[in-house]
């Protein structure tokens, strides 16, 4: 009799499994609307519903430091359906790092699809006295502390990596970083000389450099950016191997079943596809990548380890609290 029961339960989750999904789908996004997280979710939850038949919903939560670890740890602890999803960035991984007790780190999670990626631009003040990579650090360390970097406040992307270019660059002990609470503020010290160089987005930083109020040294992704084909990356300038890039995903709690999970991968890379999508991230300063759960938990292992070491060596361990 108990046998029976269990096959026949085991045979009813498979069949829901299968359906799936049968209602809406909520994307919880821990930044507040308007920016590039949103933004990405937004473009891709319109195609994915289509292919899904159901409604995705964007539901955007205030995040940033701590407030976006609680939201995280609530998607991490909820119901394992998958109508419950986290827009997972580069901070997913770096984050639980920044505190000595996290509610949730990214072991709790099923990873479903990273949606797409984008590199950062190290920009410079135009009238910074380098053409290279090579140039700044060699200026950084005839000249230590006399070079200014800075972007986004303490824990936050742009300042672990600017830390990751430093420490791979050996200039940790030669360039002050400025950490700033928006990239407005940094911008204006940057355009007027106060600071020498900044790690930003290609989406905010490109404007600045188009106009000339800037002047792109190098991209910190593997490859060229097919939008900035003539910025050579800070790989090919001295640092082989340097790759660092901002990139935007799907995760869901860590018990969802496998064929829900390669469901949603599956919308997520019919997404990708579309001239929209491709064409509206691009112009983000991204590429639409729309992979398979497996492809974005291989990332996801690669980040980890990277930034659990940049963390400890900077002392920053509990500095979230």
């Amino acid at each position: 009799m108990w046998l029976m029961a269990a096959c026949t339960a085991s045979a009813w989750a498979q069949r829901a499994d299968e359906a799936f999904p049968v209602k809406p789908i909520r994307v919880i996004v821990p930044q507040p609307p308007g920016g590039t997280t949103d933004a990405v979710a937004r473009l891709f939850a319109h195609r994915m519903a289509e292919a899904l038949g159901q409604q995705i919903v964007i539901d955007n939560r205030a995040g940033g430091g701590v407030a976006g670890l609680a939201v995280q740890s609530m998607v991490a602890h909820g119901n394992p359906d998958g109508y419950t999803l986290l827009a997972a960035t580069p901070n997913f991984t770096f984050f639980p790092f920044l505190l000595k007790k996290a509610q949730s780190r990214p072991e709790d999670f099923a990873p479903v699809t990273l949606l797409s990626r984008d590199p950062y631009l190290l920009s410079i003040y135009p009238g910074l006295a380098v053409q290279s990579v090579k140039d700044f650090i060699a200026l950084a360390k005839a000249k230590p502390n006399a070079l200014n970097m800075g972007s986004g406040n303490i824990g936050a992307g742009t300042h672990l990596i600017s830390m990751f270019f430093l420490s791979e660059a050996g200039l940790r002990k030669d360039v002050t970083y400025v950490p700033y609470k928006g990239t407005g503020v940094a911008f204006t010290d940057l355009i007027a000389g106060r600071l020498q160089a900044s790690v930003t987005s290609i989406v905010s930083g490109g404007a600045h450099v188009r106009a000339g109020r800037l002047r792109a040294l190098g991209v910190t992704s593997a490859q060229r950016s097919a939008e900035w084909p003539d910025v050579p990356t800070i790989a090919e300038q001295g640092l082989p191997g340097f790759d660092a890039v901002a990139w935007y995903g799907l995760a869901a709690p860590l018990k969802t079943p496998a064929a829900v999970v390669n469901k949603l991968g599956e919308a997520a890379g019919q997404a990708a596809n579309t001239g929209d999508v491709s064409a509206k991230i691009k112009a983000l300063g991204g590429e639409a990548v729309g992979s398979m759960p497996v492809e974005f938990r291989k990332l996801i292992a690669q980040e980890i380890p990277r930034w659990r070491k940049l963390i400890q060596e900077l002392g920053m361990t509990g500095s979230l609290e």
